[in-house]
C-alpha cells in the first residue's frame, strides 16, 4: 500500500513527489505516457518558484541549465524594468526547458514512477483510495492526488465541476530557425506588433527564433500543429513565412479559463493543470502548480504520519483556490489587453504610461511572479501570511535552513522554544537577524504562520500548524 499515488508527472506531480520524500512519505507516481518528453520547449520560473527551489536546495542544479533574463512586469506583453529594490535575492526570470525541470525533479525526489501507467478508476473509502489502471490492475493508497492536466482523467471521475470559459481564440507558439535577415524580422515585428496581437518574432537562444502567431480558426485542437502551419499563418497575418525551418518544439495554446470547484474531496487532491487552466500570458502557469505542489506536500505528509491538526489539510483549498482566481482574473485581463480593437489598445497605452510609477509596476510585477501573495492567517502585521525573503543570518542564509522542509522558529528574543514541536520545527536564536519583527515562525513553504515575543501566543500557533 502507497501512502500518495500521484497521478500525472509533469512539473506539478514531480514537485509535489519531491516535497513527500522529503517527509519519508510512500510515493508512487503514474504517467500515462511511456516516454519522458523530449521537446525541448522553454519555460519560465518566476521570482517566488526560484525562491522555493532555493529553499529545497535545488537552486544551483537547475541554475547549470537555465538562462536567466532580467525580471520585469511584463504585464500583456508591456515591457517595463523591474521596480527599484526588489525585495528578492532572485531578481529574475529563469528560462529552462520544461523536460530539464521535470527531470531535476524527478531525481530529487527519488521516487518510484510507473510510465505508459494511466489512472481508469478509482473508489475511495474511510481507510483509503482503490486506483484501477488502465489494464485493470488495482493499487492501494491512503491518498491520490490528480497532477494529470488540464484534461484531468482523476477530476472528471471525482466529479468536480470546471466552470469557466472556454477557448475563443488559438494561438501558435513555438520555436524554430529562420532564414530572413533579422532587419527584416525587427521591421516586420514593429509594424504589426501595434495592430495584431499576440505576434512576435524573438531570439531564443542558439540561432533560434520563439515564434508566436494567432492561429485563426482551428477544427481540431487535439492535432499537434506543424511547421506548416506556422508558415501559413505567417503569410496570412505578415504577408511572409520568414523562411522559417528546422523547428525544435511547436505547440498550440487557448484562451480557455477555468477553475475547479474543489481541489478536495475526502482522500482525493487536485493540483496544477488539472485544478486551474488559464492563457499563458504572463507564463504563471507552470509556476502556479510548482507553487500548488509546495502548499500541498507538507500538509498532506502531516496528515499521514498522524500529527496535523483537524483543519490543516482543508488550509490546502483555502489557501490555493483564491491564488489561481486571482491569476485567472489578471490573464483574462492581458487577454483583453492584447486585443487588437480601439478600446483595448487605449486602455493598454494608459497602463504603459501608469506602469511607469514604481507602485503600480511592483504590484504588476509582485502578481504575476507571485510573490504578492498574502495567505488568510487573520489579523496581524504586514508580514504575517506573506513569504519570506531570503534574509542574512549569522549562519549564512535563511533559505539554506529550510532544505529539510520543516517549519523554522526564527528568534531575536533568545526567549522563546520551540518545546514539543522540536521534532518538527527547527529553532534558530540570531539576534543580528535582519528582520523587522521579535521572532517569526515559519512554514515549511516559507510562509510567516507568527509574529511576536510571547511564548503562549507561539505556543497556541504551533499547535495550530504543527499539531
Amino acid at each position: 500500500m502507497f501512502d500518495v499515488i500521484i497521478a500525472g508527472c509533469g512539473p506539478t506531480g514531480a514537485m509535489l513527489a519531491a516535497e513527500l520524500r522529503l517527509h519519508d512519505v510512500r510515493v508512487l507516481v503514474l504517467e500515462k505516457d511511456t516516454e519522458p518528453a523530449s521537446s525541448v520547449r522553454i519555460v519560465g520560473l518566476h521570482i517566488r518558484s526560484i525562491e522555493l527551489l532555493a529553499m529545497r536546495g535545488l537552486l544551483e542544479r537547475v541554475l547549470e541549465h537555465g538562462r536567466k533574463r532580467p525580471a520585469g512586469a511584463y504585464f500583456a506583453a508591456i515591457d517595463k524594468p523591474a521596480p527599484k529594490n526588489l525585495d528578492s535575492a532572485y531578481g529574475y526570470l529563469l528560462g529552462i526547458p520544461q523536460p530539464v525541470i521535470v527531470r531535476l525533479l524527478e531525481e530529487h525526489a527519488g521516487t518510484q514512477i510507473r510510465r505508459g501507467a494511466e489512472v481508469a478508476n478509482f473508489e475511495q473509502d474511510d481507510d483509503g483510495v482503490t486506483v484501477e489502471l488502465g489494464d485493470g490492475e488495482q493499487l492501494r493508497t491512503r491518498y491520490l492526488v490528480g497532477c494529470d492536466g488540464a484534461r484531468s482523467t482523476v477530476r472528471k471521475l471525482l466529479g468536480v465541476g470546471f466552470p469557466g470559459e472556454p477557448s475563443r481564440n488559438e494561438t501558435l507558439m513555438g520555436e524554430m530557425h529562420v532564414s530572413a535577415p533579422q532587419q527584416e524580422i525587427a521591421a516586420k515585428v514593429a509594424e504589426l506588433s501595434r495592430t495584431v496581437r499576440p505576434f512576435w518574432l524573438r531570439p531564443a537562444g542558439a540561432g533560434a527564433y520563439s515564434v508566436v502567431v494567432p492561429a485563426g480558426r482551428v477544427d481540431d485542437r487535439t492535432k499537434p500543429p506543424t511547421l506548416d502551419d506556422f508558415q501559413q499563418r505567417l503569410r496570412a497575418v505578415a504577408g511572409t513565412d520568414f523562411g522559417v525551418h528546422s523547428p525544435r518544439w511547436l505547440s498550440r495554446f487557448g484562451d480557455a479559463t477555468r477553475l475547479a470547484d474543489r481541489y478536495r474531496v475526502g482522500r482525493v487532491l487536485l493540483a496544477g493543470d488539472a485544478a486551474h487552466i488559464h492563457p499563458p500570458i504572463g507564463g504563471q502557469g507552470l509556476n502556479l502548480g510548482i507553487q500548488d505542489a509546495v502548499n500541498l506536500g507538507w500538509k498532506l505528509a502531516a496528515q499521514i504520519h498522524g500529527w496535523a491538526p483537524e483543519t490543516l489539510l482543508d488550509t490546502y483549498e483555502a489557501e490555493r483556490h483564491p491564488v489561481a482566481a486571482d491569476v485567472l482574473d489578471n490573464t483574462r485581463a492581458q487577454t483583453e489587453l492584447l486585443a487588437p480593437e480601439p478600446g483595448p489598445r487605449a486602455v493598454r497605452r494608459l497602463l504603459t504610461e501608469l506602469m511607469d510609477f514604481d507602485d503600480v509596476n511592483r504590484h504588476l510585477m509582485e502578481k504575476i511572479t507571485g510573490i504578492g501573495i498574502r495567505y488568510d492567517f487573520g489579523a496581524g502585521p504586514h508580514l504575517l501570511g506573506r513569504r519570506l525573503p531570503d534574509i542574512d543570518l549569522e549562519q549564512g542564509r535563511l533559505y539554506g535552513l529550510l532544505h529539510r522542509g520543516r517549519g523554522l522558529l526564527l528568534d531575536r528574543t533568545g526567549r522563546l522554544t520551540a518545546g514539543g514541536w522540536a521534532d518538527r520545527v527547527d529553532h534558530l536564536s540570531d539576534s543580528g537577524a535582519k528582520l523587522d519583527a521579535p521572532a517569526v515562525l515559519l512554514r515549511p513553504d516559507g510562509y510567516v504562520a507568527w509574529i511576536g515575543d510571547d511564548q503562549e501566543d507561539l505556543d497556541g500557533q504551533l499547535a495550530r500548524w504543527f499539531g
